[in-house]
């Protein structure tokens, strides 16, 4: 197997799985965590190796250098030298889009954690054969595999983040290290802010379109992340996904392609769940949201959104800006590209470069948005 950004959150517990299960894995990338990935070559003694900044390749230790690689072209030629059948992406970011595509074509099966993928490029991916790394995408998988009755709406679910309980007025004072304190889930920092944000469960809405095929979808307030996500029938009837909040569920069905026979994680206590309670998005504090409709009327929005997100986020993350200038700089870029033409791979590249650059241009106005 290989797993791209072994040393995140995902790719961690993707190890811990392979472990267990006596999987060898072949390759392993890394953005620039050099301390984690010496350890985890020193663990399980992979093939091959690539670290996202080349200037930290000398610093790679226990594995000769002819099977270094280094820089987002390193990646791809990684893969082409693997042998392996099963990719797990989890990398953060636009970065993660051409090894989704590299992967797919060299005919590797696509084990996909990285939302950006679909997000920014789902028309470039066979979305058919993707195994979906994500509890509300690998909910409506499980929910969906043997439906017979005509479905009527996919639903999936958002904690609401660190400040689901702050009041609006409040947000633009917040810290990077008070929004990083999810009340549920223990994730990398990107994904936590876009869980604050409602980014994330905008993304999922249009993974969810280029995954299962439909344009009607929602998604719910449920703090507790006991339910996932819900599938409406024609006859009238919901199904939902219940299961603890932990990713080795469904990494583990993606993994194998959901052949999975064996407890990976304790099930649910029916007795002792938390009360649950649904509560409509607040678009008026997730302002972020507001995007959904456009989104799902035009996909290709996905690359323009994307963009102007990851520049907000790291903006944030730097204490360049504040917490509210996030969906302020995501909805400014998507009203002023809001008909992206991306017919091939370069076209959304150029897209996104355009995309971040007008984002920066905003982020340096800090405060005045």
């Amino acid at each position: 197997m290989v797993v791209l950004g072994s040393t995140g959150s995902i790719g961690v517990q993707t190890l811990e799985i392979c472990e267990a299960a006596g999987i060898s894995v072949e390759a392993i990338s890394c953005a620039k965590n050099v301390e984690s990935l010496n350890a985890q070559i020193a663990k399980f003694r992979p093939k091959f190796v690539c670290i996202g900044d080349e200037k930290l390749v000398s610093q790679v230790a226990g594995i000769e250098r002819a099977r270094i690689f280094a820089g987002a072209s390193g990646i791809l030629e990684m893969l082409e030298a693997c042998e392996s059948d099963t990719v797990v992406n989890a990398l953060v970011g636009f970065a993660g889009l051409m090894p989704s595509i590299k992967t797919q074509r060299l005919g590797k099966k696509l084990a996909l954690a990285n939302k950006e993928s679909l997000v920014a490029g789902g028309k470039f991916l066979d979305t058919r054969a993707i195994n979906p790394i994500d509890s509300e995408h690998f909910g409506l998988k499980f929910l969906l595999s043997n439906a017979k009755i005509p479905v009527s709406r996919l639903i999936i679910t958002a904690s609401g983040g660190a400040f689901y309980d702050i009041p609006l007025t409040q947000l633009g004072s917040l810290t990077p290290q008070n929004a990083l304190k999810h009340p549920n889930w223990k994730m990398g920092a990107k994904i936590t802010i876009d869980s604050a944000t409602m980014a994330n469960k905008l993304f999922e809405v249009i993974e969810a379109f280029w995954l299962y095929g439909t344009r009607e979808i929602d998604a719910l307030i449920e703090r507790t992340s006991q339910i996932h996500a819900l599938v409406e029938f024609a006859d009238g009837s919901t199904t939902a996904h219940i299961s603890r909040a932990d990713m080795r569920l469904a990494i583990a069905h993606a993994m194998f392609s959901g052949d999975v026979r064996e407890q990976i994680t304790a099930p649910v206590d029916l007795c002792t769940l938390r009360p649950i309670e649904f509560k409509p998005i607040d678009t008026m504090k997730f302002q972020i949201f507001t995007l959904k409709d456009a989104l799902l009327a035009n996909p290709d929005l996905g690359v323009v959104i994307n963009a102007a997100n990851e520049a907000g986020v790291n903006a944030f993350l730097q204490q360049r800006c504040r917490f509210t200038d996030i969906a302020r700089v995501v909805l400014k870029c998507a009203e002023k590209f809001n008909s992206p033409s991306v017919m091939d791979a370069d076209a959304l590249a150029a897209v996104d470069a355009s995309v971040r650059a007008y984002a920066n241009e905003l982020l340096k106005f800090n405060g005045e948005l």
